[in-house]
């Protein structure tokens, strides 16, 4: 069990005010753990006296630990001009005459040398900065790290890599270059997106997972593109290659039995246990996108859940547990992409915040020199395409794949950083393409001297193994034997293409108590015991007795909550949202939240963290329901971005069908900055990947005059981009659910039921604004007890006779309080309303029953607030009237190109007409 930090334990100095001033919790929350800081080392003594007496030649030691990178020789083209920087000219330091002078190196240059010519030290430089290996490190915050790259680099401390090593690394690479060769003579007009120029990325994931079993990180989680990656899935994760084949011919990949329209070739992804040094590694290889980079917050996302099961680091009681313990992130980007897609920034800018970092990703970028068929200069502002990583302080190293034991050497650099520090670095592999974006492509229509290049030279891996045959390391006959028995192997695999039957791969483990939704709308009892949310509500509101907590806080929530839950009456929509959660809490469901601003709310009504007045500090009730709690509550307040957090939330959720995650926008309309995340990932995840997540988007929506930007949760794009019939009953199998609950009850069953049903989808909440604090919206505990259930059609609660109804006029949302009144105003007695709570899947059934009631009912209407083009009308009009039998007339707003008007009087005049069309 996770044991809270004491709220009456306090830090003490410096680091104190730091955690005060960068997170509302200076004792640590579940999820959070605030980090001892370590200070600098300060420099003294003699190692101080003699970097000011030889001040120049610190200059000089400086200026390569800065500058050497853009000397270095890391093009295996040779088609980019290596710079000779001024900062590296001993002239500049007055140093040209003095090669024979002995200095020491205390204090400025790490050696195990105490003396040493300046000559010498010249030489070492250029051979440890300038060479096929380079590193950026200068720009980092922390001496500490700096002066750690430093001592690596000068004190060589490197590893050494065996004679039989250096063999394992030339059949690796051998072995991917045969596996692109094989699909090359055999699926000629195939788009593979080979490995070719760029197969010494082998060696880095070689070293990544070797050294996994080192450290004891048992999980490796992973997402990359398509460039290389049928080569790394058959060649390293064991990916049946039988199963590839099968795709290329037009075959599903997929299990029998089992629905899905799967991905293209290039998207395939696998589980698998991989064993190093006698110890298994795990890697989680996420299918991805073609909508480059947008795997990256998912892979992250996905890593940070598996830490949450696992119990590590943040997640943990043990105070020597640290995050990154047993899981790291393997994140491997094309260097066009990694440059210039917005969503690398935003996963980076989160990748220390609290509740999001998961003790540093690697990242890789498989560096082409080229985009799609742009050269790399019209492809970016900055020298590198890593440059972006700086604005994170993210070291950097550059290899050039032309040398693969160097590119070992910089990989064992990068985990070692990784696992000291705990933070991201960039692992950057220059290498080249030697064919087109696809292998149908000819890229010598725009990058000629490149492809001259290219096609002059040997291969990566031919050069490597006629190196080390020189060397008497390896016969070639024995890599001769590797390339063999590689195809034999392939050749084997494509002769079982027709009679080979792929076995279940997805719903395993934790997910094995899991099925497909049915091709029913089943019902689901979520109700709870009242005496159990008695007690869950008042332990949501319930505060350490010295806490001091804002006075309005304490009247108008704390307070007030216990108030309405004694009597039992008229819960509003927070207290709703907090039973809800806190009995899945109660039942063992973790639950996360996460938002910009969600722990107060965008419109101040969760407090699910109460803020110490006078320490500033944090508390969460709902984490101290009871001593024996097994589930907990975190409470994540997200950095100001959309498509990354979004993304990040996504992966979350597809670790553990236990853990119920949700992401609420600031305003509804806010979704739009993660369109690619919604269109790739949630609503087509699971019919292309057989992926289920249980996500739920808290869209606030609501036309209530505050403009264009702040009104409308765009309902209309969700049921468009559902599989929802419109000529026929649907099922729990769509891929989403859109709902609009208008009762804080329906919103309590409704997260509810994400939890305990057999299997997930995602849910899209169109959330209310002004009716989280409506009286007519509050719900008494009754409608929540055992044996209640989410209504997907709510019936009128008018006091009007069934034979008396004319008009029926069907709404959803919180526009139903708006025609309420309006009826009220207008003596109306002849008309009823009738809410669709869910939108998809279409409850069509439950329409009928309530339509059978008025038999005299002439008149159908469907009235929306939003417009025409917008809102659910285009959705319900068919399905009413090739489904349910009745044709509907639209009242409404007209339609419009934004979202909402920005005109108070405009808006009101708008409110009129609804009401005139809807009742005339």
């Amino acid at each position: 069990m996770y044991r809270f930090l004491s709220n009456s334990t306090r830090l003490t100095g410096c680091h104190a005010k730091r955690c005060a001033t960068l997170y509302h919790s200076k004792t640590g929350v579940y999820g959070y753990k605030p980090s001892a800081e370590s200070d600098n080392e300060k420099l003294e003594g003699d190692a101080l006296q003699n970097r000011i007496k030889n001040g120049n030649i610190y200059q000089l030691v400086q200026a390569y630990r800065k500058f050497g990178h853009l000397k270095a020789n890391l093009d295996p083209l040779g088609i980019q001009t290596r710079r000779n920087p001024c900062e590296l000219s001993l002239e500049r330091y007055g140093l040209s005459n003095d090669l024979n002078q002995q200095i020491n190196t205390t204090g400025i240059f790490y050696s195990n040398q105490s003396q040493i010519s300046i000559g010498d030290l010249v030489q070492q430089l250029e051979e440890q900065y300038c060479q096929g290996i380079a590193a950026e490190f200068d720009h980092l915050v922390s001496e500490t790290e700096r002066e750690w790259f430093a001592e690596t680099f000068e004190n060589k401390s490197e590893i050494g890599i065996s004679e039989q090593r250096k063999t394992d690394l030339a059949k690796l690479l051998l072995k991917s270059q045969t596996f692109d060769h094989f699909l090359a003579n055999k699926f000629t007009t195939v788009k593979r997106y080979g490995g070719e120029g760029g197969e010494s990325m082998m060696g880095v994931f070689d070293e990544i997972f070797r050294s996994c079993s080192e450290y004891d990180v048992s999980n490796v989680v992973m997402c990359m593109p398509h460039r290389g990656r049928l080569n790394f899935l058959t060649c390293m994760l064991k990916f049946p290659p039988v199963i590839m084949l099968q795709k290329m011919k037009g075959k599903t990949e997929f299990p029998p039995d089992v629905k899905g329209t799967g991905d293209v070739l290039s998207h395939l992804y696998t589980s698998v246990d991989l064993e190093y040094g006698g110890k298994n590694v795990h890697v989680s290889f996420l299918p991805n996108p073609s909508h480059l980079e947008a795997n990256d917050p998912v892979a992250v996302g996905k890593a940070r859940a598996k830490q949450q099961m696992l119990q590590e680091g943040e997640y943990s009681g043990d105070d020597k547990s640290k995050i990154g313990d047993k899981v790291l992130c393997l994140q491997v980007h094309g260097d066009a992409a990694f440059s210039a897609q917005g969503i690398v920034a935003e996963t980076l800018i989160i990748a220390d915040c609290p509740h999001f970092t998961v003790g540093g990703s690697i990242h890789l970028i498989v560096n082409n020199q080229i985009g799609f068929t742009a050269e790399a200069r019209q492809g970016r502002s900055s020298t590198y395409s890593s440059d972006i990583g700086k604005i994170n302080s993210i070291p950097v190293l550059h290899v050039n794949a032309d040398y693969p034991e160097d590119v070992i050497r910089a990989t064992s650099v990068a985990i070692k950083y990784r696992q000291k520090f705990r933070k991201d670095i960039i692992i950057d592999l220059m290498c080249y393409r030697k064919y087109g974006h696809n292998e149908l492509d000819d890229p010598a229509f725009t990058n000629p001297l490149m492809y001259q290049a290219i096609n002059s030279r040997k291969s990566i891996p031919d050069l490597y193994a006629e190196k080390i045959v020189s060397e008497g390391i390896c016969e070639m006959s024995i890599l001769d034997d590797t390339i063999k028995e590689w195809n034999t192997v392939l050749q084997s695999d494509i002769s079982k293409v027709d009679s080979y039957v792929i076995q279940p791969f997805h719903l395993l483990k934790q997910w094995s108590n899991m099925q497909q939704a049915g091709d029913v709308i089943s019902r689901w009892d979520t109700g709870v015991d009242i005496d159990t949310l008695k007690f869950i509500g008042a332990k949501s509101v319930e505060i350490p007795e010295a806490w001091k907590s804002h006075t309005t806080i304490q009247k108008t929530h704390l307070d007030r909550r216990k108030q309405k839950l004694m009597e039992g009456k008229e819960l509003d929509w927070a207290t709703a949202e907090a039973l809800s959660i806190g009995s899945l809490l109660y039942q063992g469901f973790n639950v996360r939240i996460c938002g910009q601003d969600v722990g107060r709310g965008t419109f101040s009504h969760r407090h699910a963290m109460v803020i110490d007045q006078q320490t500033d500090d944090m508390y969460i009730p709902l984490n101290n329901i009871a001593d024996t709690q097994q589930a907990f509550f975190e409470v994540a307040n997200s950095a100001l971005s959309e498509e990354a957090v979004l993304g990040f939330e996504y992966g979350m959720s597809l670790e553990s069908p236990n853990n119920l995650i949700i992401w609420e926008a600031q305003f509804g309309d806010f979704f739009n900055g993660a369109q690619s995340i919604i269109d790739t990932y949630i609503t087509s995840g699971e019919t292309k990947w057989l992926l289920q997540s249980g996500i739920v988007m808290l869209l606030p929506h609501g036309m209530d005059g505050a403009g264009p930007e702040h009104s409308n949760a765009r309902i209309e794009r969700f049921l468009q981009l559902s599989d929802s019939k419109e000529d026929g009953i649907d099922s729990d199998d769509v891929n989403i659910q859109v709902v609009h609950p208008t009762t804080s009850a329906q919103y309590f069953h409704l997260l509810r039921r994400q939890m305990v049903r057999n299997y997930r989808k995602p849910l899209i909440v169109a959330a209310p604004k002004v009716i989280l604090r409506l009286p007519a919206a509050a719900s008494d505990l009754s409608t929540m007890g055992p044996g209640t259930e989410f209504q997907t059609v709510l019936e009128d609660s008018t006091s009007i006779k069934p034979d008396a109804v004319e008009r029926v006029i069907f709404c959803s949302g919180k526009h139903y309080y708006n025609l309420v009144k309006e009826r009220e105003s207008r003596n109306i007695n002849n008309t009823v309303f009738i809410r669709l709570e869910s939108l998809c899947p279409f409850p069509t059934a439950e329409i009928q029953a309530e339509l059978s009631k008025y038999s005299n009912a002439k008149d159908f209407i469907w009235s929306q607030e939003e417009h025409r083009n917008m809102g659910a009308w285009s959705f319900v009009a068919p399905r009413f009237e090739n489904v349910v039998g009745c044709k509907l007339r639209y009242a409404g707003r007209d339609v419009l190109s934004t979202s909402a008007v920005g005109i108070g009087e405009l808006h009101q005049k708008e409110v009129k007409d609804i009401m005139e069309k809807t009742f005339s």
